[in-house]
């Protein structure tokens, strides 16, 4: 399989017989990024879901120190109502984790975002947020799109939703 480089020339596949033989010069191979759906943080903030909320700590910790997390300012925006609401976490408490996020992969919706995400609503019956989601990680570039509320296993395209609890 061809991996995806970047050089001065810009973003290029590598083929097999480059990576045999001659050099292509300086390169910088793109890791794949993990995208996480609100639930997981909201989980690794919640000390009293037990098992889930170990689990999706490890998961975010994996994700942070592999430098392979992505998130989109969805995510964000629902994580700060939902941690300020639902965990009554200080208004400050939950910007820092927001801020703790920065060095992640971040989709910002665009228009055509938004119309990509209209059209997986429409052909997947998709709640109008899940759609968003799933968008941002196909825009992302995301292989996996950890999450406890979508099905576990189901693709689109080349991303597969996987539930960590499971």
């Amino acid at each position: 399989m061809p991996l995806l480089l970047a050089s001065s020339a810009g973003c290029r596949t590598l083929q097999t017989a480059e990576l045999a033989g001659e050099s292509p010069g300086p390169v910088t191979i793109f890791m794949t990024v993990e995208f996480i759906d609100t639930n997981i943080l909201i989980y690794a903030e919640d000390r009293g879901m037990g098992a889930k909320h170990q689990m999706a700590v490890d998961l975010v910790s994996r994700l942070a120190r592999q430098h392979i997390g992505a998130i989109s300012t969805q995510v964000l925006a629902e994580y700060y109502s939902a941690a300020t609401r639902k965990l009554r976490m200080s208004s400050e408490e939950a910007e820092q984790t927001i801020r703790d996020l920065a060095s992640w992969t971040m989709h910002r919706p665009s228009h055509n975002d938004i119309l990509n995400a209209i059209g997986l609503q429409r052909r997947y019956r998709l709640s109008w947020w899940d759609a968003m989601v799933i968008n941002s990680a196909i825009a992302s570039g995301a292989a996996i799109l950890w999450s406890e509320d979508l099905t576990n296993l189901q693709q689109f395209g080349t991303l597969v939703i996987q539930n960590p609890f499971i």
